[in-house]
């Protein structure tokens, strides 16, 4: 077999995606700027201009350092620091982060689809208006211009306690934190919010009329939705 040359061995180093690139800029920031816990970074704006990117590309770097756990996305305030992070261990922590999210796609589709069927087939009058006041929540968060992110997780909880099944209902528990950062991500596209209630009423129609395979079909069509996320596309 012929030598390889030096030239051909070496590998082409992965360019960082964009949004790795303004992370670990925002990161630079926090510390250049000496912010503490409880500071509030500059408005969306003002970084985007200084950082030279759409408001919505620097959208997706703080929805990731939101769910990192880095800052606090407060509707009405702004992005709050949670805590001084260091760039190569929020690095890590976001490539760590967007490998694992296919995963949580999968079990997601796997319990949920099933929730949402069984749910259609055993929800009682109570668990429906469960269902519907955490609508009625996400509505108003969205309205108001947030993400809706507690009435999401209202929802979810609601479909899952209308199913009366423990053992599916622990396996949701047991990925809570993990869903939790879907929901983040996904909700921190632009259009999401709305179109995940639109999707959750879809969802809750079929509940309602216990429909169990327009409610399990329901529930695919809404996970491939909120799967729909910057982290997992390429570029």
């Amino acid at each position: 077999m012929p030598k390889r040359s030096a030239a051909q061995q070496i590998s082409r180093v992965t360019r960082p995606r964009l949004y790795e690139q303004l992370v670990e800029q925002l990161t630079e920031y926090i510390e250049a700027a000496q912010l503490a816990p409880g500071d509030t970074l500059p408005a969306e704006r003002e970084l985007a201009e200084r950082l030279g990117v759409s408001r919505a590309t620097l959208a997706q770097a703080l929805v990731a350092l939101e769910v990192l756990g880095v800052i606090d996305v407060q509707h009405g305030t702004g992005a709050v620091l949670v805590y001084r992070p260091n760039v190569p261990s929020v690095i890590r922590g976001l490539r760590e982060h967007s490998s694992r999210l296919p995963e949580i796609v999968e079990a997601r589709s796997t319990l949920e689809v099933k929730l949402a069927e069984l749910a259609a087939l055993r929800r009682s009058a109570e668990d429906m208006k469960a269902i519907d006041k955490a609508l009625e929540v996400m509505a108003e968060e969205v309205a108001s211009g947030a993400r809706g992110a507690h009435g999401d997780e209202l929802f979810h909880q609601a479909v899952t306690a209308a199913a009366h099944s423990a053992v599916l209902a622990q396996l949701m528990s047991f990925i809570a934190g993990m869903v939790l950062e879907t929901r983040l991500e996904s909700l921190g596209q632009p259009g999401r919010p709305e179109q995940s209630l639109a999707s959750h009423r879809k969802i809750a129609d079929a509940i309602r009329v216990q429909d169990s395979a327009a409610a399990a079909a329901a529930m695919l069509e809404h996970i491939d939705l909120v799967s729909d996320v910057a982290l997992l596309k390429n570029g």
